[in-house]
């Protein structure tokens, strides 16, 4: 999940300075979470990476639940921008994106749910995105005690 984002943070930086090394990596970052609105998600999620939280100590937005910057921060990480890939369906970037963010920090959802968004990531990825019917349908059988396996055959079993 971690190279999702370093992959968009490189590809930002070459744009914007034309090498991978900015002057000031920090400022870059800071600049970046300031207008979170005006960046990728993939950028803005890297930035946040990059800055340590003035009242946890954790990565910015990934600190334990609770933690009111880092919760400030998570809201505003969902503001940045989403380009979805081509030849893949409309929603695959958001629901990309909201696995990835739920799977680096685990620890703000139930275990039922982080095993979800961690399952769903493989697909998400190769550019497929489950119907609402099989999402649900995970998520039911999650809430009936599904084993990972059994999550994971249904998951992939039913692209088609």
């Amino acid at each position: 999940m971690d190279e999702i984002v370093e992959e968009g943070w490189r590809a930002f930086l070459v744009a914007e300075f034309g090498r991978l090394e900015p002057p000031d990596e920090r400022l870059t970052a800071e600049m970046v979470v300031d207008e979170p609105d005006k960046h990728p998600w993939r950028v803005v999620d890297a930035a946040y990476d990059r800055l340590t939280c003035a009242e946890c100590g954790g990565r910015l937005s990934r600190g334990p639940a609770g933690c009111a910057a880092c919760d400030l921060a998570n809201g505003f990480r969902f503001v940045a921008i989403e380009i979805d890939r081509p030849a893949v369906p409309p929603g695959n970037e958001h629901a990309l994106r909201v696995n990835v963010a739920v799977t680096r920090r685990p620890h703000w959802v139930s275990a039922s749910e982080a095993l979800l968004r961690r399952l769903w990531l493989p697909v998400l990825l190769d550019g497929w995105l489950p119907t609402t019917a099989q999402a649900q349908t995970t998520k039911a059988m999650a809430g009936k005690g599904a084993t990972e396996e059994q999550l994971a055959a249904f998951m992939y079993g039913s692209r088609s």
